[in-house]
């Protein structure tokens, strides 16, 4: 294929798009298929020889359309939402096309440059604190992560590195912590640490400072038990021991921990001996979309001296509408704050914003200097590799370049609010029939139900039978033991006519089972 040729078939493909989008309400939002349908269409080996692109896409198709889950179907309810817009498309056209892999300022000044401006204008659009932005004459820094689940680790790593960093190098700490009772066992490990290592050039041997195991092996983290699954693999990667808090109802009658419980947690695990470290707070819990209340959290972490990391990962894009601003209250308390643009914010994944109230510090930790990285500006210019785990990135800053522009910031306003809307309507019919219930009340474009007087094997019948069904789909949860469905308001497409199409679907399937 040469330049000639893209142009030809670069065209059908971006029809094939345009067509998909423009015919998506004649599928169903979940395929036909089982597992290793794949394996009756494409072949065992690779041809040996290149084959006609015509062929290609032909093929699409039958192996990759109809096999595919359509998250943008108005009737897929499931999950939470993963955004999409035509100028997102045509900016990961552009990433792909320059090819280029950010990792340093020199390697693409363009991609580091704009992803620091347009980060800076998404905290004005939120009304988040002045210090995250890049151009702020202080530490803090944005950066655009893969996903939530990448910065909960690079928080988790950053929080545990700061604590090292801290009892190694801060004797009035050790004084602060004999003084809240932690004791002999305390004692022994900071006298362990003390001992300066040296590295055996020799063989090879390296033992990192800031990543030190003997000084984080008695760490513990906390975070609600309504914590997404990937803040526990984070601290399991991370080799930190995590107390899941138990959450209760509170903030808009969902689930969040409280400030009590947290306090109490602290006070426990020092006096058996652990060091508290980090608290890993929820806004829009996976399962509820329950709130942990970052402005009755943050004050307990600043005066405990724990690392505070915000994950908003759905509920914070819609922080960009003013009734929606409770959402981000407290944050002038948190280290580091992360939200998943390309859930509802018109940006296609993978697009996830993560702030530093310190960055200059935090990358530090994650700084791994060769000399075929070091360039003639990294002195004054930013690296995003200091604050990533992987060293390559892509040009992920046009998607939000190209929205903001293009579609404007009043359209994604538009968008989440009719999104709160159809929610807020589904959850009043759903109650119409007399057999179901709210689990908790409907927020942003979660709801929660389940059927009245019921076991949790009834709700999973019911749950099977939509699934199985076809016309939506639709995933359940579980809080505290209690099962339950979810209803979310995913696609742009989706109207009040297919939330009432919902509603039948699944009245239908609930009078047929019970």
């Amino acid at each position: 294929m040469d330049s000639q040729k893209l142009r030809t078939e670069g065209k059908k493909m971006l029809d094939f798009v345009a067509d998909y989008w423009d015919g998506i309400r004649d599928r169903k939002p979940l395929p036909d298929v089982k597992p290793g349908y794949i394996n009756d269409l494409v072949p065992a080996q690779a041809p040996a020889t290149p084959e006609d692109w015509a062929k290609i896409f032909d093929d699409l198709e039958n192996v990759v359309v109809n096999g595919a889950t359509h998250w943008h179907h108005p009737h897929f309810f499931a999950y939470f939402p993963t955004a999409l817009s035509y100028q997102s498309i045509m900016a990961d056209i552009l990433s792909g096309g320059i090819a280029g892999i950010g990792f340093t300022w020199k390697s693409c000044p363009s991609m580091t440059e704009l992803e620091m401006s347009s980060l800076d204008w998404v905290v004005d659009l939120m009304g988040l604190p002045e210090h995250f932005k890049n151009s702020h004459n202080g530490p803090g820094c944005g950066i655009i992560q893969s996903t939530a689940s990448d910065s909960t680790m690079i928080a988790i790593m950053a929080a545990r590195a700061t604590h090292v960093e801290r009892i190694k190098s801060e004797p009035t700490f050790m004084k602060w912590v004999s003084e809240t009772g932690v004791g002999k066992t305390l004692k022994n490990i900071f006298d362990r640490v003390k001992v300066n290592k040296v590295d055996d050039e020799a063989s090879g041997m390296i033992t990192p400072y800031f990543h030190d195991p003997t000084v984080f092996e008695r760490f513990v983290m906390y975070c609600s038990d309504q914590a997404h699954s990937s803040v526990e693999k984070g601290a399991m990667l991370s080799a930190v021991r995590m107390r899941k808090l138990k959450a209760t109802r509170g903030f808009l009658g969902n689930y969040g921990v409280s400030r009590e419980t947290l306090q109490n947690a602290i006070k426990e695990d020092r006096a058996r001996g652990y060091i508290p470290f980090m608290f890993l707070a929820t806004v829009g819990t996976t399962c509820s979309c329950g709130v942990d209340q970052v402005d009755e959290l943050g004050p307990v972490c600043v005066e405990e001296g724990l690392y505070l990391h915000v994950d908003a990962a759905y509920a914070g894009t819609f922080a960009l509408c003013e009734e929606f601003k409770y959402l981000i209250r407290g944050m002038e308390h948190v280290d580091s704050f992360n939200f998943n643009l390309h859930k509802a914010g018109m940006v296609n994944f993978d697009c996830s914003p993560m702030w530093f109230k310190n960055g200059t510090h935090v990358s530090r930790y994650f700084n791994v200097d060769a000399v075929y990285l070091a360039h003639e500006y990294q002195t004054t210019a930013s690296d995003y590799r200091h604050l990533q785990v992987a060293l390559g990135r892509r040009f992920r800053s046009l998607k939000i370049w190209f929205v903001l522009r293009n579609m404007g910031v009043d359209k994604i306003r538009e968008y989440l609010r009719r999104t709160e809307l159809l929610a807020a309507e589904f959850s009043k019919l759903i109650l119409e029939n007399g057999k179901f219930e709210h689990f908790v009340p409907q927020h942003l474009g979660l709801t929660c139900f389940r059927l009245k007087n019921s076991t949790n094997a009834d709700n999973e019948k019911l749950c099977n039978a939509i699934n199985d069904d076809r016309r939506i789909h639709l995933v359940p949860s579980t809080v505290h033991g209690t099962y339950f469905l979810r209803m979310v308001v995913c696609s742009q497409l989706t109207t009040l006519d297919d939330i009432i199409y919902a509603r039948d679907v699944i009245f239908e399937l609930a009078e047929k089972l019970f």
